[in-house]
């Protein structure tokens, strides 16, 4: 059978997800010339304006709607392609249909157990301390009669919701950081009211540039395929956000990575994870935030961009193709989410050019997708001044 999807004899990678995420995943694939199929929901997202893939939209990342659609797809394709996840829902969903989707795409995930007993901040948190990793002092809170709990520690704290599938699908509010008992314990029993729990960790002391993260691929038989250390210069929003730039931190990977993959392989974390650190200033020391299971982390393209293409490397894997040892460019090279985000002043000498996670020359209209079609001028100004 041939396949509209496969190109020069090369099995297609599928990349569900077309967010910035996706984005930086199908260019890392395309830079080697990997057929890829972008899948998502909405034809406005960022990736299926990119002109390297092809695109297939379905009626949902997760439940039966997702699993269908996704099967169809799978039915149109010469050999199994490659599946990489981008998303929080599809790795759920995937994780509890793998016996069906298994059939029609290569794709390498966790037991489901480990994927639902990680993807819980709470499950997480009890796993680290169970295993001897360091991780902030954490109160668990599932009802209101558990806020006795939050006099137990030390503020300010961040408040999470448990399961992240509750901040995307509207039910709960994003992490928040409170600053006293009163503030948590009010915040708490708002975010209790809406489905699932909450954890609330004791504020690491330092900068949101103090935060570091070891993406990874955890292949056959627990191998290692790639990893990288990078380190966020700026947060958005400030402290609690997602990655706004970051750059390679080579300095930390020493330290860093054999740590995450001794988590990794004592949680057999298999396929794409990563883990999130933040330096204690007060104690001068690491410890774990969270980490993100079975998926590509937004920022996966300062890897990529460094010289280790973890996407493609996963991919080679799967395929049961050499994977060349990682060739670091030497560049001091930064990743913005989007234009409005600056480094602070102190860390601007940290690269030496910036590459914007939307535009590029070769592959423009993403961007012109997101700056000009999402945000109206007025809106761009108001987002400018909100991260000054």
């Amino acid at each position: 059978m041939r396949s509209k999807y496969e190109s020069n004899g090369k099995v297609a990678a599928v990349v569900v997800g077309c967010e910035l995420n996706g984005l930086g995943v199908i260019r890392s694939l395309a830079r080697a010339g990997v057929p890829v199929v972008a899948v998502d929901t909405d034809s406005s997202k960022a990736a299926l304006w990119s002109r390297h893939p092809q695109r297939r939209l379905i009626r949902g990342r997760e439940g039966r709607e997702f699993v269908e659609d996704m099967i169809e797809l799978g039915k149109e394709f010469a050999y199994p392609p490659v599946l990489i996840l981008t998303t929080e829902e599809s790795v759920h969903c995937v994780s509890e249909n793998r016996k069906e989707l298994s059939r029609w795409y290569r794709f390498r995930l966790p037991t489901n157990e480990n994927v639902k007993l990680l993807s819980s901040k709470a499950g997480f948190h009890d796993f680290s301390l169970r295993n001897d990793f360091p991780v902030p002092r954490t109160a668990i809170l599932e009802s209101e009669s558990d806020l006795a709990l939050l006099t137990q520690l030390r503020f300010p704290c961040v408040m999470k919701p448990d399961d992240k599938r509750n901040v995307l699908n509207g039910n709960k509010e994003r992490t928040v950081r409170v600053g006293s008992l009163n503030e948590a314990r009010e915040h708490a029993a708002a975010m209790l009211e809406t489905p699932g729990g909450i954890v609330v960790q004791e504020w690491i002391e330092g900068a949101e540039s103090n935060i570091y993260f070891t993406l990874f691929y955890r292949g056959e038989s627990g191998r290692f395929v790639a990893v990288f250390t990078g380190r966020k210069l700026a947060c958005s929003p400030h402290d609690v956000g997602s990655t706004a730039i970051c750059v390679a931190a080579p300095e930390a990977g020493n330290l860093l990575e054999p740590m995450t993959l001794a988590f990794a392989d004592r949680a057999s974390m298999d396929g794409m994870g990563s883990m999130e650190y933040k330096w204690d200033d007060n104690h001068s020391k690491f410890v774990m935030i969270e980490p993100t299971v079975g998926r590509t982390d937004w920022q996966e393209e300062i890897a990529t961009l460094c010289g280790v293409n973890i996407p493609l490397a996963a991919y080679r894997h799967e395929l049961g193709l050499p994977v060349d040892s990682p060739v670091t460019n030497g560049s001091a090279v930064a990743w913005r989410a989007n234009l409005p985000h600056k480094p602070p002043p102190h860390l601007r000498r940290a690269a030496s050019h910036t590459v914007d996670g939307y535009f590029r020359w070769n592959d423009p209209l993403p961007a012109f997708q997101f700056y000009c079609l999402n945000y109206t001028l007025h809106g761009i100004s108001r987002l400018w001044n909100r991260t000054e």
